[in-house]
């Protein structure tokens, strides 16, 4: 299965009429920390995009602050399954199901219809956040606003 890229992060936002530029850095923004140090933001502002497959069906990403993790309990909960049945997704899923490998995969542009999206209440903190643009070397800023609204994404408590 081929594996999206930046350019289909770029064909995403010019299709939501977003004048967005995705930076492209030489070096790593695969990790909160990484991304944050190119940026030069706080670690707060990095949306953490994580991928679950809950009740091993129901593909599910998880847009987080990147000082944050999730507590899958809750994510469970919000789907009212045991917290078993929230499990991170697999590299190979997260390329089959939503496109892109861990460490670049960003809250739109998705294969097929995409997943069901939260967006954690931590990145509530910020008017701007930088999400992943498509590798592991890309970002790019968004408002938070314009964030929820172009993934159609639900605000939940979903960290630790």
């Amino acid at each position: 299965m081929q594996v999206l890229g930046v350019c289909d992060v770029k064909s995403a936002l010019r299709d939501l009429n977003l004048d967005i530029e995705i930076i492209e850095f030489t070096s790593s923004t695969a990790t909160s920390y990484l991304a944050a140090g190119n940026i030069g933001c706080d670690l707060g502002q990095i949306v953490k995009s994580l991928g679950f497959m809950i009740n091993k069906t129901t593909p599910t990403l998880v847009l987080t602050s990147g000082d944050q993790s999730i507590d899958e309990r809750k994510l469970a909960a919000l789907f009212a399954v045991g917290r078993k049945k929230a499990r991170m997704m697999t590299a190979e899923q997260c390329i089959s199901l939503l496109g892109y490998p861990p460490g670049g995969v960003p809250p739109i542009g998705h294969r097929n219809d995409g997943p069901a999206i939260y967006l954690d209440q931590s990145l509530q903190r910020f008017e701007t956040v930088y999400a992943a643009g498509g590798a592991a070397n890309a970002i790019f800023p968004i408002g938070l606003k314009t964030l929820q609204q172009v993934t159609g994404g639900v605000f939940a408590d979903l960290v630790k």
